[in-house]
């Protein structure tokens, strides 16, 4: 909370075309440098290549009130408590999906962009994925009705709202409210005296769907950097999204990235200058100069508190949408925050005895043994190819179909990443066709403990204590009956 507002984050994600752009203008008041497609590469092929970020603010509503933390006695009441939307605008292209996964790790709660025209398509359905794992709440927004035919068209909505429930019948977001909207009546070269319709419906359901997410400004200070640029005769500015802890002025901050500390010269929430900002903010922080092209995007934060890794022992869900098996050695694109490497898995999980043992999402337990597994286990288990080149039947060694309530892998990255402890890890195959019809998202996880040392393999592994089940198998070559005691 900055200045009497309190900052929640909605993202907009979406198939490309859906009017997702259209309908961040429409609802916002405020625009940040990377909004509605500033860049001109984005211009150029007038579509969205990177994160926008704009906002609108509403009084806070009297429900959300009692959230707030009370103000110091010295400075008495204080201006009104203002609501702040910041709207976090993800592009909608299928090769762009690695940065929808890391603007949906800073969002509370998600706008999914349906072309009413169109139905759920292959990027919506990402989106969802992606959505399912990120946030909590899902507001379904229909857009371009005014592309429908007037006399057919509430007919139109109501049968597509249909069909959107029935999507999300199996999901978390069974029940999330659906609303109709035109952005941009007419198109993206209609005049724009062209009204909106639907957007003061659309913004009076945001206010009544949006919960004040848990923010402590207490820890390190850690922020996910998303855009950076300098300004001549001031410095370079840092724009992004704080995760964790406060900063106020004069604050020095490390870019682990580059390896270099900086000091806070002034900081600003969408153009208003402020002193201090907390866990949730969206930010500017301008700091002494330097090339503004080593950092695109990565982590800010308080000087020592984060380190470079280069394996880490994380808990693993599958993602039931994604064909096909999650095999030990095997690649996957592994993103972090706004950092995607590749990296290769080996599966472990509990003992059989403590398969329906309680997930434990926030330590990693060294004095446990664990079992080897060839490949993740889960219910449509498939034999998988051992390390002689044989199909092993029983390779995932589950018992009855019988599966742990918890699974981890150790993930060993081709190159380092600098990221927090407990911090959301999404692998995916990036490389798939972007084309068919296949969820490219294979699991999702959260990363308990970072092998900072580069001899990990020596240091640490030994601790690790997975073991693999061995069986011998023999043949019988003959039978022969025991020879008849002799009678003397």
């Amino acid at each position: 909370m900055a200045g009497g507002r309190v900052n929640v984050n909605v993202g907009v994600l979406g198939h490309i075309d859906s009017g997702k752009t259209a309908l961040a203008r429409a609802l916002s008041t405020t625009a940040s440098t990377a909004a509605f497609d500033r860049p001109p590469q984005s211009r150029a092929r007038g579509v969205t290549l990177d994160l926008g970020f704009s906002s609108f603010s509403v009084p806070l509503p009297a429900r959300l009130r009692p959230a707030l933390p009370a103000p110091p006695p010295a400075t008495g009441a204080g201006p009104e408590p203002r609501l702040q939307v910041t709207l976090v605008d993800c592009p909608g292209h299928a090769s762009l999906i690695r940065t929808v996964i890391g603007g949906a790790q800073i969002i509370d709660l998600m706008m999914l962009v349906i072309d009413v025209t169109k139905g759920m398509q292959t990027q919506s359905a990402e989106c969802l994925v992606i959505g399912q794992i990120a946030c909590q709440k899902l507001v379904v927004v229909l857009n371009k009705i005014d592309l429908l035919p007037e006399g057919k068209r509430q007919a139109a909505i109501d049968k597509m709202t249909k069909k959107m429930q029935k999507t999300l019948e199996n999901t978390k977001f069974r029940g999330a409210p659906i609303i109709p909207v035109a952005a941009k009546p007419g198109g993206p070269e209609a005049p724009e005296t062209e009204a909106p319709q639907g957007i003061s419906e659309l913004i009076e359901l945001l206010t009544l769907q949006i919960s004040i997410p848990t923010r402590d400004s207490s820890g390190p200070f850690l922020m996910s950097v998303d855009h950076c640029f300098s300004i001549k005769g001031q410095g370079t500015v840092m724009t992004g999204t704080i995760l964790s802890g406060s900063i106020s002025l004069g604050d020095s901050v490390e870019i682990p990235a580059l390896k270099v500390v900086k000091k806070v010269k002034s900081m600003q929430i969408f153009h208003t200058p402020v002193t201090t900002a907390m866990q949730g903010d969206r930010l500017g922080i301008c700091v002494t100069q330097f090339d503004p092209k080593l950092l695109e995007r990565g982590l800010v934060c308080a000087p020592e508190s984060l380190h470079i890794i280069h394996a880490a022992l994380i808990s693993v869900e599958k993602i039931p949408y994604f064909r096909g098996p999650l095999q030990t050695k095997a690649k996957f694109h592994i993103t972090v925050g706004h950092e995607t490497v590749m990296g290769r898995l080996m599966f472990f999980s509990p003992a059989p005895d403590s398969f329906d043992h309680e997930p434990v999402l926030d330590a990693f337990d060294f004095s446990r043994e664990y079992l080897f597994q060839e490949q993740y286990l889960c219910k449509d288990l498939v034999p998988v190819a051992t390390d002689s080149g044989q199909t092993n039947e029983k390779a995932g060694q589950a018992t009855d179909g019988h599966c742990p309530r918890q699974q981890w892998a150790l993930v060993e990255f081709e190159k380092p990443v600098t990221c927090p402890q407990l911090c959301l890890v999404i692998g995916s195959r990036l490389d798939a066709d972007i084309h068919a019809n296949t969820c490219r998202l294979a699991f999702h996880g959260v990363l308990l403990h970072g092998l900072e040392d580069k001899n990990y393999a020596e240091s640490l592994l030994p601790k690790l204590r997975v073991y693999k089940l061995k069986h011998k198998h023999g043949l019988v070559d003959r039978v022969a009956s025991a020879p008849s005691p002799r009678r003397c």
